[in-house]
């Protein structure tokens, strides 16, 4: 061989080579996936179990009630059987003296400290005279309530032990997935200790409350399982397992835990104070739709709509009715659920930055948050009329017809002598406004984000937003005293 071929032959690397190097590569690759995948699915939840057990603990709670009556509705009303029914219940509650009885119920919780506090749900053990907690090992001692937040359904107990207790930490729910693992641990239908496995099936689903913020799982979770805590793969709780979705009362895959993040500061609260003490701003907000938004001349269609300012914290730095919260604490306002939670979650007493939306600029307030437990039930002022007030006409506008504020009209709708607008006496069924949830006795307080107390007034606001090229005009609607803001599309 000539020395020009032995050199192209020696540029090509060895065959053997190169299989050997593929195969190794494989190789590794194949133990990389193997690894990769034990830690997504550990091959036993054994050990993670052992852990953690021992701070998972049964409620026992027991309710003194009035002596046991006969079923009601066994028969119905006027039937022949009723008086053989009442004769045999009179006989049956004399017989028995109407004695007390005692009722129990069954729950779960887990222990968060060495000295003994316990958190569960607060409708495990509402009314309750006695609560005996049971621990993994089998010794039981009894707890005291030491604070209860209806709103989350959290409640907050305490044993005294004689050694330290064996306990679990919060972990960051936040940080938990879709597709996560995780594990549920409880008492279901008194059964005593048991442990479920499932995923994260959904996030910050809402079901009833303002500060909802629950993780919804497939873990099986059944009655019994209230207040036990979900674990991650770490053993931190994430959530505490709360309700079900379910025709028959049993699980079908659907769970519900509180987040931890939500649960860890409601319980921060009740150990420090026995009770919680949310923020308060001090507004009625609803959320930004996309013709409220055009209305107004927002983009993007984000953040919380102020329909009423009451005396209080916003109104003092200077809020205003129409305002759209944009911006709390530095954290965009995404809609009106996440406000109303990041309110709840600031300290009383601390001032924030607050920026609106307002008449196409945007205006930074300073709020020195209140405490929303003393806040609640407040009623909104309303301003004063003038006390030439002009004798009211009727003109329909829209599909509403509209009419002045008269005294009459102010004591049949069960309003406050002073309030002011148009009240709505008719809608079309086939306008916009009866579709979008305008009746007859609403009373429109605002048009176009300006006060009016009369049929001018409102022309001269429709004219005004025409002229400004606008869609939509922005209405401030009243029904019971409860404000919402609605959108009304412009006809050509």
């Amino acid at each position: 061989m000539n020395r020009q071929a032995e050199a192209q032959v020696n540029h090509f690397p060895n065959i053997n080579f190169v299989r050997a190097f593929s195969l190794g590569a494989l190789f590794i690759t194949f133990i990389v996936l193997q690894t990769l995948s034990s830690f997504a699915r550990p091959e036993s939840l054994a050990p993670l179990a052992e852990k953690i057990s021992p701070s998972v603990v049964n409620i026992t709670t027991s309710t003194l009630v009035e002596g046991r009556t006969a079923p009601q509705g066994i028969v119905p009303e006027g039937s022949p059987f009723e008086d053989f029914f009442r004769e045999f219940q009179d006989r049956n509650n004399n017989e028995n003296g109407n004695r007390p009885r005692r009722s129990s119920a069954l729950g779960s919780g887990f222990v968060i400290s060495e000295d003994g506090y316990v958190v569960t749900n607060n409708h495990v053990i509402e009314g309750a005279d006695e609560i005996l907690i049971e621990f993994f090992n089998g010794s039981e001692l009894k707890a005291t309530v030491i604070g209860t937040d209806a709103k989350t359904d959290i409640a907050l107990l305490k044993v005294e032990a004689e050694k330290a207790l064996p306990f679990v930490p919060f972990g960051d729910s936040d940080t938990a997935n879709v597709g996560d693992w995780v594990i549920a641990m409880g008492n279901p239908l008194g059964q005593g200790f048991s442990v479920s496995a499932g995923i994260v099936s959904a996030r910050n689903r809402a079901l009833s409350g303002s500060y909802d913020d629950y993780i919804q799982t497939d873990a099986a979770i059944n009655r019994g399982n209230s207040g036990g805590p979900l674990f991650n793969m770490d053993g931190e709780v994430i959530g505490v397992n709360t309700a079900i979705l379910s025709p028959n009362g049993g699980s079908i895959g659907i769970g519900f835990s509180m987040a931890a993040n939500v649960v860890q500061n409601v319980v921060d609260q009740l150990q420090e104070f026995g009770e919680t003490r949310r923020g308060w701003l001090g507004v009625r907000i609803q959320d930004v739709t996309d013709d409220i938004a055009e209305a107004i001349g927002l983009e993007p269609v984000l953040g919380a709509l102020v329909t009423s300012v009451p005396e209080g914290p916003a109104k003092e730095a200077g809020m205003e009715d129409g305002d759209v919260i944009i911006s709390f604490a530095g954290v965009d306002v995404e809609d009106t659920r996440g406000l109303v939670r990041q309110v709840g979650y600031s300290p009383v007493g601390e001032t924030v930055r607050v920026v609106v939306f307002r008449a196409g600029e945007t205006v930074t307030l300073r709020v020195t948050l209140g405490r929303r437990e003393e806040a609640e039930g407040a009623v909104p002022a309303v301003a004063a009329i003038p006390d030439d007030e002009q004798e009211p006409e009727t003109k329909e506008i829209l599909g509403l017809t509209l009419s002045g504020l008269t005294d009459e009209l102010r004591e049949q709708l069960g309003m406050s002598p002073e309030q002011e607008g148009l009240a709505v006496g008719d809608v079309d069924e086939m306008s916009e406004a009866f579709e979008k949830g305008l009746r007859a006795g609403d009373v429109i307080t605002e048009a176009g984000q300006q006060k009016i107390i009369s049929i001018p007034d409102f022309e001269a606001r429709l004219e005004e937003v025409k002229e400004a090229g606008r869609k939509s005009l922005l209405l401030l609607v009243r029904r019971a005293g409860d404000p919402r803001f609605v959108a009304l599309n412009l006809s050509e």
